[in-house]
């Protein structure tokens, strides 16, 4: 723990020496406006610029030109972005997933990630957003059309989806609540923590995000509809099944997912507060359900003029007897999780520290299902589009009580590039 104290602290001096930063991200070329713009803090937190961009359905212009006809408006040129994570894992216990057997390097294309991002505007009300692997790993991860109508100051419409472990709740979210992986407070694991890691329960993200910590984002394919008003929050109803890109088929999309969220200001802080429920039997596997309820609120302001984000969440899915449950692995008890973290802006626009905390429950047998976790972090913007972090999470309780448990500490390096 030391070695991992010294080493933000490190990160931290560093920062104090940072260039003033700017960036030119996928949609920021449609746009003609900053990553800043956008996000709260770093990429890929949104701020409320960034959450009526998504509610208008990626379809907001700026200074790019447009093609224009009779019942024709798209973008001049189709807009590309590419992200790249470069860093070093490091993970109690042996996992082959570490090329060197608890410790590995990751660079892009190699371990590390090398996606493709195309979309933008496909006219008025509709655009559209994909994610394509590069290199020896291609092939889409995740795509989404949303035709979002404006109605008064509201939008309203529908969002075709599928992905491959971003959730039905990629379809559509605004919240930093970890409800949608995309939209989190702490940076993405590189991809040498392994599957003996991050499905148990959700790894970094599942510190301070309940959703992850009980494994939402699944393959997802569905239809949602989506009520979205910039001021007072957004409505989310969606039928989906278990299946992910590739798939040519959902079948009757038997699953239900429910979101609700509501939007407020209150002591200067930007709140938001919600509700999301899974349920129903997959056409995927044999009395395969997906059932879990999570609730989540987040501030988000600043503090003495340095932005502060608080978020938390709880949530539980309950054991199926006879089946399985997608949200609760070990399926012997109810699978539950109180999550909380916060983030603050110690030199603003440029650098934050972060600390998460979990007190859950694993769903395992009676007597060693507790599964705890302590979670402290930094991230450095070297730009607006490059950002460096630090993660160190220590897990504890009965359900790590096992000879040489994979993942009870891990300790993440990484840089994350968007251009």
């Amino acid at each position: 723990m030391k070695k991992i104290v010294l080493s933000i602290a490190a990160v931290m001096a560093a920062a104090s020496f940072a260039p003033e930063a700017s960036a030119v991200p996928v949609f920021a070329r449609q746009t003609g406006m900053a990553c800043s713009a956008c996000h709260f803090q770093h990429f890929p937190l949104l701020n409320g610029f960034g959450r009526a961009f998504k509610s208008a359905g990626f379809t907001m212009m700026g200074a790019q030109e447009k093609v224009e006809g009779e019942h024709l408006s798209i973008p001049a040129m189709l807009n590309f972005g590419v992200l790249t994570t470069t860093g070093y894992d490091t993970v109690s216990g042996s996992t082959a997933n570490l090329k060197g057997g608890n410790k590995a390097w990751f660079v892009p294309g190699s371990g590390g990630e090398l996606s493709l991002f195309m979309g933008g505007r496909i006219s008025e009300f509709a655009g559209f957003l994909t994610e394509t692997g590069l290199g020896a790993a291609a092939a889409t991860g995740a795509a989404k059309i949303a035709l979002m109508f404006p109605v008064g100051e509201s939008h309203v419409g529908v969002v075709a989806h599928t992905s491959n472990g971003q959730g039905v709740a990629y379809s559509y979210e605004t919240l930093n609540t970890g409800a949608v992986n995309t939209h989190k407070m702490t940076a993405l694991n590189g991809n040498n923590q392994g599957a003996a890691v991050t499905n148990v329960n959700g790894g970094h993200t599942g510190v301070y995000s309940a959703a992850q910590f009980l494994g939402t984002n699944t393959a997802a394919t569905g239809l949602s509809f989506v009520a979205s008003n910039d001021n007072l929050g957004f409505i989310n109803i969606g039928k989906y099944d278990l299946a992910g890109v590739g798939t040519a088929t959902a079948g009757s999309l038997p699953l239900t997912y429910v979101r609700i969220a509501g939007m407020f200001e209150a002591a200067g802080f930007e709140m938001a507060a919600g509700v999301q429920s899974f349920s129903g039997t997959s056409q995927v596997g044999i009395n395969a359900q997906a059932k879990a309820t999570v609730v989540d609120f987040q501030a988000q302001g600043e503090v003495s003029g340095m932005g502060l984000g608080v978020y938390a969440s709880y949530g539980s899915a309950p054991a199926v007897f006879g089946g399985t449950n997608a949200f609760n692995a070990r399926n012997l008890q109810t699978r539950s999780s109180f999550n909380i973290g916060a983030e603050l802006g110690v030199i603003p626009g440029v650098s934050t520290l972060q600390l998460a905390y979990r007190s859950g429950k694993s769903g395992g047998a009676v007597g060693a299902d507790t599964d705890n976790a302590f979670q402290v972090g930094a991230t450095y913007e070297l730009a607006q589009n490059v950002e460096l972090s630090l993660t160190h999470t220590s897990q504890s309780g009965s359900a790590w009580a096992v000879a040489a448990p994979v993942g009870k500490s891990m300790t993440n390096l990484m840089m994350e590039a968007l251009f």
